[in-house]
């Protein structure tokens, strides 16, 4: 059967729309189908149900009225009797369509130009859905482009097969760009939103800083050298973390290169960011001290448990180890994940005098000793009555001019001092009003019964309804600076695992779980809100 030149003419536009949009040709095709559909209806009714085929070899278009088949007919327009439907079709059954061809049909010129409109927005939605689909797997890549217009800060990007944008807040400061000029960015996100999909790029993102490096050390890409951590203050100051995976490498100066030319090229890019490249060790006290460069560290204690580290630096290095504003400490700080405390030796020196004179004190006031006996106690690393009281004796003895006498003598002071202590706490925990059954839970002593009842916290059910944070505190993260929150139980020294099996004990004498359930989902935490009573 010979193709009319109309017919050729619908397949030539369908090949040079898909080809102009990178959509599939079918796409194409079915618009233009549901736009014949939709001129149909204007001319037929737009109650009519009918369907318009178009060949994909010939261009044919075929046009046809579908009835449903049902025993008793109510809308002649859409429906048939099953009687007649088993005239053109025997095997016909309630609830089939029956076809019935229509004459071909001329459009009238608001039928096309509504088909128009059809085609249009059909060949739009599958561009975003190509265009999505594309971007979708292309997070965590470099991309390039060129600009197509500034809006209010805002730079929207021609990528070629899509448009993306740099918000103000994803530029490098005092980064300027004009219509027309060349840009690299980092692809980190990629979302359906109403207007179709929305790509957006970075340049201050930290991987943006990773995937340069990748790019321009080749020991990087093939897996030779890690990056394992990176920090930035974006268009000043970065940091990042290496590690060499073959021992004969050297990481740093492989990322530096010959004569700094690798790492010029990555700062070259990033508009002059100076950037510090820190082997990086499992010892995290050894990275911090890494980190922290240029200054020097004299010391450093860790307490794990809280992620806090205590830094100490000649007095004259303490300018530079927290850096302008702050900077070197924050950014070191982003780099390990610990928290930094930077104190100069005389500083540590006169905390440590300080803590010294409190444990003197306190020994002096509830063992009732003298200021000598206090002082032998606290310089001998005791820091608490608690622990004189339930250590071996030998230990205490063994203290020059101490004696078993003397030992057990200072020992039975401390119990005597923490049991009137507990007696105090008691009272209050009754004055309170906390109940009796919270003193069940394993861990929990008489002042923190007292914190809980100041609280308002008073019933094993109070205390179920805790999260961990409520008891060890909390620290919060924002704009490079931590602010720690206290907990109720912050000054008893509890940590988040032992806190967290007092709340499961609670939850349990309450009712709220049951044995099993503990069973199943102990490697689980207690972070979430507590179930509601019923």
């Amino acid at each position: 059967m010979a193709v009319s030149a109309n017919r050729l003419e619908l397949l030539q536009i369908a090949d040079a729309v898909a080809r102009e949009k990178v959509i599939d040709r079918d796409i194409v095709l079915a618009a233009m189908a549901d736009a014949i559909q939709k001129a149909a209806r204007s001319r037929y009714g737009s109650e009519t149900n009918i369907r318009a085929d178009i060949n994909s070899k010939t261009g044919e278009i075929r046009l046809q009225r579908l009835l449903e088949v049902v025993e008793t007919v109510e809308d002649y327009s859409t429906q048939i009797a099953l009687e007649l439907a088993r005239d053109r079709n025997p095997e016909a059954k309630i609830g089939d369509f029956i076809a019935d061809p229509l004459p071909p049909m001329d459009f009238g010129r608001i039928a096309a130009q509504s088909a128009k409109q059809v085609i249009v927005q059909k060949v739009r939605e599958a561009e975003r859905d190509r265009q999505f689909e594309e971007f979708r797997d292309r997070v965590g890549e470099i991309v390039n482009g060129t600009v197509k217009r500034v809006e209010y800060g805002n730079v929207i990007v021609d990528l070629g097969r899509g448009e993306g944008i740099i918000r103000r807040d994803e530029m490098i400061p005092r980064e300027n760009f004009r219509y027309g000029d060349r840009v690299r960015a980092y692809v980190y996100d990629v979302r359906r939103e109403q207007r179709g999909p929305q790509i957006f790029l970075s340049r201050t993102h930290p991987q943006f800083m990773v995937k340069l490096f990748t790019m321009e050390v080749p020991e990087i890409y093939d897996g030779i050298i890690q990056i394992k951590s990176v920090a930035r203050d974006p268009g000043s100051r970065a940091k990042i973390a290496v590690i060499s995976n073959d021992s004969s490498i050297d990481p740093v100066g492989a990322c530096v290169g010959m004569r700094g030319s690798r790492v010029q090229a990555v700062v070259g890019e990033l508009q002059g960011e100076k950037i510090d490249i820190i082997p990086w060790s499992q010892d995290p006290a050894s990275f911090i001290v890494n980190a922290l460069q240029p200054a020097e560290v004299s010391k450093v204690v860790l307490d794990e448990d809280a992620e806090r580290i205590e830094v100490v630096v000649p007095d004259e290095q303490l300018s530079l180890a927290i850096g302008r504003r702050g900077q070197n400490v924050r950014l070191a700080s982003q780099l390990t994940g610990w928290d930094i405390d930077i104190m100069t030796e005389q500083e540590e020196s006169e905390r440590r005098q300080k803590e010294f004179n409190e444990r003197t004190a306190l020994f002096m006031t509830a063992l009732d000793v003298d200021e000598m006996v206090g002082q032998v106690l606290a310089s001998e690393g005791f820091a608490a009555v608690e622990e004189l009281a339930y250590v071996d004796s030998d230990e205490i003895s063994s203290i020059d001019g101490f004696d078993e006498e003397t030992a057990s003598e200072i020992q039975t002071r401390a119990r005597e001092y923490l049991d009137r202590i507990e007696a105090e706490m008691d009272a209050r925990r009754k004055e309170l009003g906390v109940a009796d059954e919270l003193k069940q839970i394993d861990g929990m002593t008489s002042q923190m019964m007292v914190a809980l009842g100041e609280d308002g916290i008073k019933t094993i059910e109070d205390f179920a309804g805790c999260a961990v944070d409520d008891l060890t505190g909390w620290t919060e993260r924002k704009d490079g600076e931590t602010k720690k929150f206290e907990g109720l139980f912050s000054k008893f020294d509890v940590s988040r695992v032992e806190a967290e099996n007092m709340i499961l004990q609670a939850r349990l004498a309450a009712g709220w779980i049951t044995e099993e359930e503990l069973a199943q989902d102990g490697a689980e935490t207690v972070e979430g809100d507590a179930p509601a009573e019923e």
